[in-house]
């Protein structure tokens, strides 16, 4: 009997399973390229999936945004072929196309593909004539500006406050380093390289955290075949207990960056320091007696990403910049009417010294540039990605990814890439 009970209890779990759904929203636009021509039809196709099966019969609705100030609602049913929406923008800029699934009992559908326990989503988009946009003009003084913050930097000695060697392995050694810096804080992260490698023999990445409250990461695997220093975005401490970050975060660096008071003037925006440390760990990189004197490289996501495009117009050093999803790009588009996003500073004057659209312009046109974001992603919208893209002077590549967010890919995202320069086809 027990024995019976048993089989029947899998049975019941096996059957659940089998019935179990995988939902997801898959889409797309109707050619190759996300870029169309002012007013020509932009068709998306969506398409609900139960693992990779098209689901016929829920109701989609949808939402369309733009950076035409335009707002469009709608619903259809989902079928084998999709449901279609068309929509257009008469201007250069992007259009945000947001979709989502509902149940016969009027509950948003929840599913897999990474959403989990969440209503599942298409979030995408496409744009017009994205080459010809630009952000607002930057302020007179911009490089009167950075000549005064590096002759502040200069004042302060390249003093190693601290280098303590911290468990590394067999090939790597690592080093969690303090060095002095202008400002409040320290530079502060994990420096990796080779055992016994040779003076000037090794190229050298220096790698930017995201937005948040945490330490340096000790990546052994990034210093394998290199210098990799990898710095905290506040000059804190490394490897801490969690509680450590957790009350930062709660109290003297609770929503920095965001204060109106300190973006009022540039010497107080919180990314004054912040920049003054990605400068001095260039610095200290460039000290290494290991480093070849050629090969610097620079990189991070998000937040990361405005550091290492800060750091390609601060450091004319600075050979390759490798950033994803940048955040605080083109800071002042509200002022030009485009889409504000879902998680952006408050607009003022003085962050136009800290925009990676006027930095990048300094870069040294040897530099490389490869930048990827996503379509859907409006914590970096894809308009402000792409004039640092026009922007920048070097080689470069731009890689969007359509049905994709700041934190979330659709599986099987479609990807279109651009490129300029002999050096990034």
């Amino acid at each position: 009997m027990l024995k019976k009970l048993i089989i029947g209890v899998i049975g019941l779990t096996l059957a659940a399973a089998s019935f179990a759904q995988d939902y997801s929203l898959f889409g797309n636009h109707n050619q190759p390229s996300p870029v169309y021509q002012p007013g020509e039809p932009m068709v998306f196709t969506v398409t609900l999936l139960d693992g990779d099966q098209p689901v016929n019969g829920k109701k989609l609705k949808w939402k369309r945004t733009g950076d035409d100030g335009i707002t469009q609602t709608g619903e259809g049913v989902s079928t084998k072929d999709g449901l279609k929406i068309t929509t257009s923008l008469a201007q250069a800029g992007f259009v945000r196309l947001y979709v989502t699934a509902y149940g016969e009992d009027g509950q948003a559908l929840r599913g897999g593909n990474g959403q989990t326990g969440r209503a599942i989503f298409f979030d995408g988009g496409a744009g017009v004539a994205p080459e010809t946009l630009k952000g607002v003009p930057e302020p007179g003084d911009f490089d009167r500006y950075w000549q005064l913050q590096k002759k502040k930097l200069a004042a302060v000695p390249l003093n190693v406050i601290e280098m303590t060697e911290v468990p590394g392995n067999d090939n790597v050694k690592a080093y969690d380093v303090k060095i002095a810096c202008a400002g409040k804080m320290p530079v502060s992260g994990y420096l990796t390289l080779p055992r016994n490698a040779a003076k000037g023999s090794l190229p050298a990445t220096v790698s930017f955290m995201g937005y948040g409250v945490d330490g340096a990461w000790k990546n052994l695997e990034g210093g394998k075949n290199q210098i990799y220093f990898h710095i905290n975005a506040h000059g804190i401490l490394n490897g801490q207990p969690p509680d450590y970050y957790a009350a930062l975060a709660n109290t003297t660096l609770k929503e920095y960056a965001f204060s109106p008071q300190e973006n009022a003037a540039p010497d107080t925006c919180y990314f004054n320091g912040m920049f003054l440390r990605v400068m001095r760990a260039l610095e200290f990189v460039k000290s290494l007696p290991e480093w070849n004197g050629k090969e610097l490289g620079v990189d991070g996501g998000s937040q990361g990403g405005l550091q290492a495009l800060a750091a390609a117009g601060l450091d004319r050093d600075v050979t390759s910049c490798g950033v994803w999803a940048p955040w605080s790009c083109d800071l002042g588009r509200t002022e030009l009417k485009r889409m504000a996003g879902d998680w952006c500073i408050a607009y003022t004057p003085a962050l136009n010294y800290y925009d990676p659209i006027h930095h990048v312009k300094r870069a040294n046109p040897k530099c490389r540039l490869s930048m990827s974001t996503g379509l859907g992603d409006y914590v970096s919208p894809p308009s402000s990605v792409w004039i640092v893209y026009n922007n920048f002077p070097g080689p470069k590549t731009l890689e969007l990814r359509q049905g994709c967010e700041h934190g979330f890919a659709m599986r099987n995202y479609p990807r279109f890439t651009i490129s300029a320069g002999p050096a990034a086809k």
